[in-house]
């Protein structure tokens, strides 16, 4: 059984990791023909620009995929907490194929890595100060549930 994460119903019962093989590439092709502009607009009021999401999937794919390692090597690690809108503003200077460049570089390095893993692995334990104890395998499925999560809100965005 699928671990419950924040993202689990974006994700169902798909494969986490062939899910993380195919959103990069989705996200990729369905902004290619978009200019600077496009990345600027949002899918709703007070919500993050194209630009933004994107710069903040490659921070989220840096932060949990680092989390995964750091519990794969450090017996009894505990993760920090990380506020995504303290970290965006690091790397706003990014631009938006910048951006997309980095998610896709980064999601196929935590893919490769991932699906490398053993189920041993992925049941390796890690504590979390809002979560508990959480597994590695629960953050495989967080994160390929947040990538398509945020896929969803760009292809809103392309609608508009």
């Amino acid at each position: 059984m699928a671990p419950q994460t924040p993202y689990a119903g974006e994700l169902g019962d798909r494969d986490p990791i062939a899910a993380m093989a195919d959103t990069p590439p989705r996200i990729r092709a369905m902004t290619g023909g978009w200019t600077a502009a496009d990345f600027e607009r949002t899918y709703a009021p007070g919500k993050w620009t194209a630009r933004q999401i994107l710069i903040h999937l490659a921070q989220t794919e840096l932060a949990l995929g680092t989390r995964a390692r750091m519990a794969l090597t450090i017996p009894g690690y505990a993760a920090h907490a990380f506020d995504p809108d303290r970290w965006l503003p690091l790397d706003s200077g990014l631009d938006a194929r910048e951006a997309i460049d980095a998610f896709v570089a980064m999601a196929a390095l935590n893919r490769a890595a991932f699906a490398g893993l053993s189920s041993a692995d992925r049941a390796r334990t890690l504590s979390h100060p809002e979560y508990g104890t959480l597994t590695v395998d629960w953050i495989v499925h967080q994160m390929a549930g947040h990538q398509i999560h945020h896929a969803r809100q760009l292809e809103a965005i392309g609608r508009l």
